[in-house]
């Protein structure tokens, strides 16, 4: 029973990032009440779950909903450029794995979550970015559909001072 116990905490610990010297730096704090609403995907790093031989995700939006129990519902949506532009749509939760809620857990699903880390945060919240700490994902997030030549360098800078390759970043199709 003790053996049990004690591999289930291996096994959380193991499945929790926590930031280390190598990993980037995010926002400090994120108001998830502000931070609720839908923004839209203005570029990303491909993701085989945007970007496959069956799919290409264009019209991104993603929908978050605060939930009592303080958890986030995730609604994201977006046309498969390769399907006659068909909806798809992934439903998931996530939840702060900070009290800061900067680095979030997102699952769409269950039992695998994925790191979602805020390093990039305008203050009126008009847009956001978001990486792993691996650096093996990123988006540039807005809440409008268009995003200024400005506000689209300041986010692609914050990137790049947090380590990750802004050459693999791809401008989304609205």
């Amino acid at each position: 029973m003790r053996l049990g116990i004690a591999a289930l905490a291996l096994l959380a610990a193991a499945c929790t990032t926590e930031p280390g010297p190598g990993t980037p730096r995010t926002v400090g704090s994120v108001d998830l009440q502000r931070y609720a609403g839908t923004w839209h995907e203005v570029a990303r790093f491909p993701t085989s779950f945007q970007d496959n031989a069956r799919l290409r995700c264009e019209g991104v939006t993603a929908t978050y909903t605060l939930r009592s129990d303080g958890k986030l519902e995730v609604v994201n949506r977006c046309r498969n450029a390769l399907d006659n532009g068909r909806e798809k749509v992934a439903n998931g939760v996530a939840y702060s794995a900070a009290p800061t809620n900067d680095r979030l857990r997102v699952s769409f699903f269950w039992p695998f979550y994925g790191d979602y880390w805020v390093i990039g945060l305008d203050p009126d919240y008009r847009w956001a970015v978001v990486g792993a700490p691996d650096r093996d994902y990123l988006w540039i997030l807005s809440r409008d559909a268009a995003m200024s030549t400005a506000d689209y360098t300041t986010a692609v800078a914050i990137a790049r001072r947090e380590g990750f390759d802004v050459s693999r970043l791809r401008r989304s199709a609205p």
